[in-house]
């Protein structure tokens, strides 16, 4: 093997690459650059927040709307709709979504994501307010609530006793918030559960028609008896003094000895006509708590009445932090602010799950870095292998010291990022160690010069080749919708850490070298070795390549292999042998039961059938507690935020929460327990006629089901019945489970005729008799009472008791008082009847749809598969008007007028997340190819070296399949990354080539060579990807993306090896020369520029004279003879001035003369 030994004088030849090394190489700079840089990276470290996942902002916001007495349609017309309009205006927002109840209505503004939370509610806001004159009389002004990432609680901690209420443990929550929120860097603290402790004024409407008094003398007595104001100032004994006037109640009795009206001289006392006293307040939502099989605190508790305290944390601040401030906190409160007989249990803690998840992937990170120092050690020794070892940690410490500047988090997705850029990070080091030490054992000796001209030689190909690789990482950050801020941290900390990984190659690597040269005898000893090494792969690729190149038959037969085993891998997909699903279920700690009783069941039935459920599912043997929420919704999480699920407050809605043993102290996943918990819970549920969907945490973006059908149609009536024959077809695919729709179940209300014209008879108005049903059934609101260091005011409720206003025989006898004076059964004025609860008319960017929601089942757990699996049931299926039905994958249908739907839910997610991936990739493949061409100046060169990017499918795809994993978006992410790597060797090994070819070693020797010399630091590259990517297989997350690169860079590393070469030889010597040439290696043609430096003869201008033909003539022959003077030999004229004319005289003209 042929080389030059000599180090370039020239500054020029040395290139960026020789240029640094030179600088640094011997420089005592060097080292206080190292340590510079270490230190940033762990003032990084300390300083970056940390969390379990990326924080994806995504402004929702939410308008509420009044419009009492309107009917859902009169809602969604008047008022709704107009609003919908305003927002669709707004600048950034994605979709509008609404929904319209009788009196009231919400519409969701949703933005792009990465809108600025304070800009999009000041948009809102301002166009709302613009525009308020389109608001009817009677309609309320909108309510805006405006909901974010920052908004989601990180703590939930839920208080529970056997021995006291849920309004006293809601008490002691307030003062407990009070005292969590002085904690540095927390942000919104709720109570979910409790009843606050009120006055009571029960009132009776038997009493009050006996004393001839109205519930509203009650009222008005009540509400002006409860002042103190100021009244103004006087002067007294030298001093100003201001005078109050009137008190707050203080106690029952002040209530109860109000006196309302004077009879026959006596007086009427509130307490003859009411009941008060002080007591939580009527049960509208209950939150129970159960222990589990796992729990170990050794307190048990089944069914104990429970608040639950949800705090949330600052934007930008450590949440490992924060939770565990909080949680001191707790602890140091306990005896003093909680009392014994309370107990506290952590129900959700994010710091703790970002902890662990944060930790263990630092743990990888390290069993990654030893992999690949062992690795180098063994290949190279242990020198080499410390220097390696030296590099790493600082490339990943100032990687993460630019996550801190950027603004990111550690976070799993920013840990992966890095422990899956080990394996290609460590190559620029490795590529400078190996060629360094190669130079030295063919010189068979140790020179500074043959390192700096070592560093030169591999330079620009490795700058090159490093480009790539962030040329294919870049374009993933383009990524849109939620998905694209949850993954951005991989492409962006991977091309910062390429990029450091450059510098360090360059700098600290070949510094570090000299620091630890070996011994001469051991290089003696190398050097053998590196002879025997480089003989037997020469030997062996000659042999190879000389067969397949020179021999047609193996050739041909070797190329449709490699195009037969590509299609067989492709048709895995097809086959659904290797699934395709957006991203894989994570094994979270915890996970929910969602519970739709029948409407208008009431509250006690609801928490009946949580408590059934919750019975049974205490017995999985991991599960540690189960709180239950009847009525209301559990403390929400970032799925519950897009679900919106906070706004579930009705008394036939429920949920479970139910918390798991630590993942090391169980061996099912969350998901195989979600399982046989939705088995346990069928029963029950089908039992009460209830709906039910177990929800577990989404790996990524939540939507609101896994399968959404969004129905539309010209009317309500064909939407509705198209989305119950979807959900039937839904039932009949036994694709999916937990199948539900949002359309609400037929259900009586009660409505009080008035009979107009006797209540104008007897004084009476329509007014008059709402207000009286109003107070007596809705818990009027008369006043509030300051009691002595509570932390909220205690409200007086005036009301007809439950068990008195739920017989409408007893609530004939409410008096109503009349105009021309006393008091008038309500009785007389009406009477009772039923009618159905209007529909829920709901909206989607402006336009009615139904949902239909779904849960994909089974080993094709992604949505595609049960929508084909509808698709095809569908086949059979005709609408009202006859029409064949398809669901549509893109968007809504073009003609709403028609029925039809469109799939949505996580499909959307997918489509757009794999649009964007593969539109990345694409544009990935144009910038590499435009870099590899700008580097060699060739078109056909580029395209090999780009060729093996689809071999890489050959490992990836029967990796997937062997491993039992599915295709996702992380195995996309993977496969993108890897043909930046791939490229990366193709373009080592065409660069060797070259060089060699330019040193005189003949064209097929030099492809050879290139081969032999180049083998080992490929392969090293290759397994310290597989070391890097080997300790993220068993995630269930990012399992994909390790496939992705262990397999496929196994099987597309020995492919390059004898795909690149032949290549190479297929494109020609003429090819490899013209490179060396574009390169400086070769000198160029000398006569190169002559093709561009032409005179043109100008033709002489035509003349009258008598010998212009001959002349003519002269000049034609004279450019004939310059034309064809290097091929023909043409007999010389001794006669310039003489022409033969015999060949251009026709026959009879020859005659003529």
């Amino acid at each position: 093997m042929s080389n030059n030994n000599t180090t370039p004088n020239d500054e020029v030849d040395l290139g960026i690459a020789g240029k640094l090394t030179k600088a640094f190489i011997t420089s005592p700079l060097s080292i206080i650059i190292f340590f510079a840089m270490l230190g940033a990276g762990i003032i990084g470290l300390i300083s970056t927040p940390r969390q379990e996942d990326p924080q994806i902002s995504v402004p929702l916001i939410d308008l509420f709307v009044e419009y009492p007495g309107a009917s859902s349609e009169e809602v969604s017309n008047i008022v709704v709709k107009p609003l919908e309009r305003l927002m669709s205006h707004i600048l950034g927002v994605k979709h509008v979504y609404s929904v319209s109840d009788k009196g009231q209505g919400i519409i969701t503004v949703e933005f792009d994501v990465g809108q600025d939370m304070n800009a999009s509610i000041i948009k809102v806001r301002d166009k709302m307010l613009a525009n308020l004159e389109f608001m009817p009389p009677g309609a309320r002004q909108p309510l805006i609530k405006p909901k974010e990432i920052d908004d989601v609680p990180i703590i939930n901690l839920t208080l529970w006793s056997k021995s006291l209420d849920d309004g006293q443990l809601r008490s002691l929550g307030l003062e407990l918030i009070q005292q969590l929120e002085k904690v540095k860097d927390t942000n919104n603290g709720f109570i979910v559960g409790g009843r606050k402790e009120i006055f009571h004024i029960d009132a009776y409407p038997g009493r009050l028609a006996g004393y001839g008094v109205s519930i509203q003398q009650i009222a008005n007595t009540v509400g002006s008896a409860n002042v103190r104001e100021h009244t103004g100032n006087i002067e007294l004994n030298g001093y100003e003094m201001e005078v109050y006037a009137g008190d707050f109640f203080a106690k029952v009795e002040d209530i109860e000895n109000l006196v309302i009206a004077v009879k026959d001289g006596k007086p009427i006392y509130v307490r003859d006509v009411a009941d008060v006293y002080y007591a939580p307040e009527e049960t509208e939502h209950m939150v129970t708590y159960y222990t589990g099989k796992a729990n170990k605190s050794g307190n048990k508790a089944t069914a104990e009445q429970a608040v639950t305290i949800a705090i949330a944390k600052k934007f930008g601040t450590n949440g490992v932090a924060v939770a565990d401030n909080i949680l001191a906190k707790v602890e140091e409160l306990k005896g003093r602010l909680i009392p014994d007989n309370v107990e506290v249990a952590v129900t959700r803690n994010y710091g703790k799950s970002a902890k662990d998840k944060v930790n263990a992937l630092i743990k990888k990170l390290f069993i990654a870095t030893g992999a690949v120092t062992l690795l180098v050690w063994f290949a190279l020794g242990w020198r080499p292998a410390l220097v390696v070892t030296l590099v790493i940690p600082v490339v990943l410490l100032m990687t993460i010291f630019s996550a801190w500047i950027l603004g990111m988090t550690i976070d799993r997705v920013s840990l992966f990022a890095l422990i899956f850029s080990i394996g290609i990070l460590v190559d620029d080091a490795i590529v400078v160690t190996e060629n360094i030490y190669r130079r030295w054992l063919i010189d068979n000796k140790i020179t500074i010069g043959t390192a700096i001209d070592a560093v030169r030689e591999v330079g620009n190909p490795t700058i090159l080749a490093t480009f790539t690789v962030v040329a294919a990482l870049v374009p993933m950050a383009a990524v849109s919708g939620m998905m694209g801020p949850y993954m951005a941290p991989i492409p962006v900390l991977g091309s910062v850490a390429m990029m450091f990984s450059l510098f360090a190659a360059f700098v600290f690597t070949p510094y570090f070298i000299m620091k630890f040269v070996p011994p001469l005898n051991v290089l003696h000893k190398m050097h053998e070795k590196e002879e025997k090494e480089a003989k037997v792969l020469s030997n062996f690729y000659r042999t190879t390549i000389t067969a397949l190149f020179n021999k047609p038959i193996y050739g041909w037969g070797f190329l449709m292999g490699l195009v037969v085993l590509f299609f067989m891998a492709m048709s895995m997909f097809y086959t659904t042998a290797v699934p395709v699903k957006m991203l894989p279920l994570d094994n979270k700690s915890e996970f929910g039961v969602v519970l739709d009783m029948p409407d208008g069941t009431a509250l006690s039935n609801t928490a009946s059938t949580l408590h059934l459920m919750a019975q049974e599912l205490r017995n999985i043997p991991e599960v540690v507690d189960i709180q239950a929420y009847a009525g209301t919704a559990k403390p929400f999480d970032f799925n519950g935020l897009v679900r919106h699920s906070y706004l579930r407050q009705s008394s036939s809605v429920g949920e479970l929460q139910i918390q798991l043993a630590e993942k090391a102290d169980r061996s099912r996943s969350s998901h195989e327990i979600a399982l046989e918990a939705r088995q346990l819970v069928k029963t029950i549920a089908e039992e009460a006629g209830a709906d039910y969907a177990v929800v577990e945490m989404p790996p990524g973006p939540p939507v609101l089901r896994p399968v959404v059908a969004e129905v539309y149609g010209p009317d309500k009536e064909t939407r509705r019945k198209l989305a119950n024959d979807l959900t039937e077809l839904f039932i009949d695919s036994g694709t999916m489970t937990d199948i539900d729709n949002l359309m609400r179940d037929e259900y009586p209300v009660i409505d009080f005729q008035v009979d107009t014209a006797k209540a104008s008879r007897f004084g009476v108005s329509v007014m008059k008799i709402k207000e009286t049903l109003s107070m007596a059934m809705n818990s009027f609101n008369v006043g509030t009472i300051r009691l002595k260091n509570a932390l909220e005011p205690s409200r007086i409720c005036l009301q007809v008791p439950l068990t008195k206003r739920s017989q409408l025989s007893y609530l004939t006898q409410l008096p109503v008082p009349s105009q021309h004076g006393g008091m008038i059964p309500i009785s007389e004025l009406g009477s009772f009847s039923y009618k159905q609860q209007d529909d829920l008319i709901y909206h989607k960017d402006l336009i009615d749809v139904e949902y239909v929601l779904g849960e994909p089942i089974g080993r094709l757990s992604a949505p595609i598969y049960a929508m084909f699996a509808v698709d095809d049931l569908l086949l059979r299926y005709q609408t009202l008007d006859g029409t064949q039905l398809q669901g549509e994958y893109l968007g809504p249908p073009a003609n709403q007028n028609v029925p039809g739907f469109e799939w949505g839910g996580e499909w959307t997610v997918t489509y757009e997340t794999f649009r964007d991936m593969g539109t990345a990739f694409g544009v990935a493949l144009v910038v590499i190819y435009m870099l590899v061409v700008w580097q060699f100046g060739n078109f056909i060169i580029p395209a090999i070296i780009m060729a093996p990017i689809p071999l890489t499918l050959l490992g990836i795809v029967p990796g997937h399949w062997l491993l039992g994993a599915e295709f996702t978006a992380t195995s996309m992410i993977g496969w993108i990354a890897l043909a930046g790597i791939i490229v990366r060797n193709s373009i080592l090994l065409v660069d060797f080539t070259v060089q060699e070819y330019a040193r005189g070693v003949p064209f097929f020797d030099a492809v050879v060579n290139s081969c032999a010399s180049r083998t080992r630091p490929i392969m090293i590259t290759a397994f310290a990807l597989v070391g890097g990517a080997s300790v993220i297989l068993l995630d269930p997350i990012f399992q994909g993306m390790a496939i992705s690169l262990l397999f496929g860079v196994l099987i597309s590393t020995v492919l390059t090896l004898i795909v690149i070469p032949l290549g190479t030889l297929s494109a020609g010597e003429e090819s490899c020369r013209n490179i060396a040439v574009s390169m400086g290696l070769l000198p160029g043609d000398a006569n190169a520029d002559e093709k561009y430096n032409v005179i043109k003869e100008s033709k002489p201008k035509p003349s009258k004279n008598k010998a212009e033909p001959k002349n003519w003539i002269k000049a034609a022959l004279t450019k004939k003879t310059k034309e064809s003077e290097d091929s023909v030999d043409v007999k010389e004229t001794t006669d310039s001035d003489k022409i033969d004319t015999n060949d251009l005289l026709k026959k009879e003209d020859k005659n003529d003369l």
